[in-house]
């Protein structure tokens, strides 16, 4: 029993010296997902199949979502008449990349480990969109 009560002690602990940075990823987030439809009707979107897929990566990657919102968001990029190429990048991006979760991530994995790890699913989203669209014989 005297085990358990460390053990919560110190994962309580650990938990409020995270909850702040928690906190800014959260209403960071809340304020990035806000501005993604803003951007396709301002037209940051729609000038190439390569641009709009980097832009989309680039997008994806700052923001973050979850993944059953991004069907809903999917659907309305295309509908604005972006390609299925920069919106599969984008969803992709959206959901494994994390630059606005990136501190929460370091402080609980260390900072080696998530700026790795979010590298490599940037390029991975590229990739994956790419052969994704391939698949379906979608270009």
């Amino acid at each position: 029993m005297k085990r358990l009560n460390t053990a919560t002690r110190k994962t309580l602990k650990s938990l409020w010296q995270l909850l702040p940075v928690l906190a800014g990823v959260l209403l960071l987030a809340g304020m990035v997902v806000e501005i993604i439809p803003l951007l396709v009707r301002q037209g940051i979107l729609g000038h190439g199949l390569w641009q709009d897929t980097i832009l989309a990566n680039i997008i994806g990657s700052v923001s973050t979502g979850q993944p059953i919102v991004s069907y809903v968001l999917a659907g309305e990029l295309q509908t604005a008449g972006i390609g299925l190429l920069p919106v599969t990048v984008f969803i992709i991006s959206w959901v494994t990349v994390g630059v606005i979760s990136l501190p929460a991530e370091a402080v609980t994995l260390g900072w080696r480990f998530a700026l790795s790890r979010n590298l490599i699913a940037f390029i991975m989203a590229l990739l994956i969109g790419w052969l994704t669209v391939v698949t379906l014989n979608a270009f």
